[in-house]
């Protein structure tokens, strides 16, 4: 099978998020099982396009994609015109969602069969911060999907609340094998690691948080990324005095990252609102238990007996449990989470979306033969 994928975050991209992990996982593995991948992604400074583990990545937009809204903005007008350049050589188009407004409908203009992967979908957040109607632009792009993938049961429920005729293939994210490679130990920090997006992710709870309990804690709490609002961070934690108890770590990816999850008492997530929490997963892998707020995805990946999941965004719960949990660790903990982690693998769920891809493939061929169409008309 042919596969164009509108990936938008390459890989690569210095602070690409989760999604381009997930991008990146299961295209080299569908790749050598005899896929032929094209991903589309955005431009950033340094981007070039070329063949990585067996899949074509084009970097698309105007100019060097120098900032989030240049990159964006070039994405979005030349993504079409780029895929009405491919598409004669494609099987099937994957649109990948992103913000701000999650779905560009590609089903609508692909002129192909097209199936979406719902990573995110955080519209109505977006549409309060930039006060524009985005979430209303989601909710039409769902509908324009008759077959969609998503990373956790959470964000399926969404979207069938949306559309409610549409089919949606539940698979998650997987976890890098090397996350098994740190022997586990008990560390003396708290750890948080994303992007540094200050009310989405929650960093304003965590430093308020952190304020209440930190006098409790023998170790300190380090936060780990890059993001637009890492001024706005720095000056939260010098105006709450907290800044010989808090350390920013700036980016980590690869070995460096498992090291620091391996090394840390616990890794805390307090973000709003999450599609799966790919670094909860890597946390447990490594032996780390988890801390997050009892919120559709994050519940789905925080089991009993390897982290505690506190009521929504209640600070006083969040540190406090900052506090119990770091004296309730232990070999107990290290296996269970350990345990919970083995169904992410990568290998299996690449062969579940292949096997997704085939489905929604079969099925618009059978609707195309009953209306005497060719496919992707």
């Amino acid at each position: 099978m042919k596969i164009l994928h509108l990936g938008f975050e390459d890989p690569r991209m210095p602070g690409a998020g989760g999604g381009s992990v997930r991008t990146y996982e299961i295209n080299r593995r569908l790749a050598a099982d005899g896929f032929q991948v094209t991903v589309l992604t955005t431009r950033y400074p340094g981007w070039q396009e070329r063949v990585q583990d067996g899949v074509h990545y084009v970097p698309v937009g105007v100019g060097n994609g120098r900032n989030r809204l240049t990159r964006l903005a070039g994405y979005v007008f030349r993504l079409p015109f780029e895929v009405r350049r491919r598409r004669s050589d494609a099987d099937l188009v994957v649109e990948d969602f992103f913000a701000p407004f999650s779905t560009m409908a590609a089903p609508l203009w692909t002129q192909r069969p097209t199936i979406g992967v719902v990573q995110w979908l955080h519209a109505r957040d977006k549409a309060r911060q930039y006060r524009l109607p985005l979430h209303w632009v989601e909710r039409w792009g769902v509908r324009t999907h008759s077959r969609l993938i998503a990373v956790s049961q959470g964000v399926a429920d969404k979207l069938i609340a949306m559309n409610p005729t549409v089919v949606v293939d539940v698979i998650g994210n997987g976890v890098d094998p090397a996350a098994w490679n740190p022997e586990p130990h008990l560390g003396q920090d708290i750890l948080c690691i994303g992007r540094i997006e200050f009310t989405g992710k929650g960093l304003d709870l965590l430093i308020a948080a952190w304020a209440r309990s930190e006098s409790r804690v023998q170790g300190k709490l380090l936060i780990a990324g890059t993001g637009p609002d890492e001024a706005k961070l720095r000056a939260a934690i010098a105006d709450a005095d907290l800044t010989d108890r808090v350390e920013l770590l700036g980016w980590l990816s690869g070995e460096a990252k498992f090291k620091a999850l391996s090394a840390a008492r616990l890794v805390v997530l307090p973000s709003r609102q999450e599609t799966f929490g790919l670094v909860a997963i890597e946390a447990l892998a490594t032996g780390t238990p988890v801390i997050a707020f009892d919120i559709p995805c994050l519940r789905e990946i925080v089991p009993v007996g390897a982290g505690q999941l506190v009521p929504a965004f209640d600070v006083d719960a969040l540190g406090a449990a900052m506090v119990d949990q770091y004296g309730n660790t232990g070999s107990g903990v290290i296996a269970t989470a350990r345990q919970f982690t083995a169904r992410f693998n990568w290998d299996h769920l690449a062969r579940r979306q292949g096997a997704a891809y085939w489905s929604a493939l079969s099925v618009e061929s059978e609707v195309n033969d009953r209306l005497g169409q060719p496919p992707g008309r």
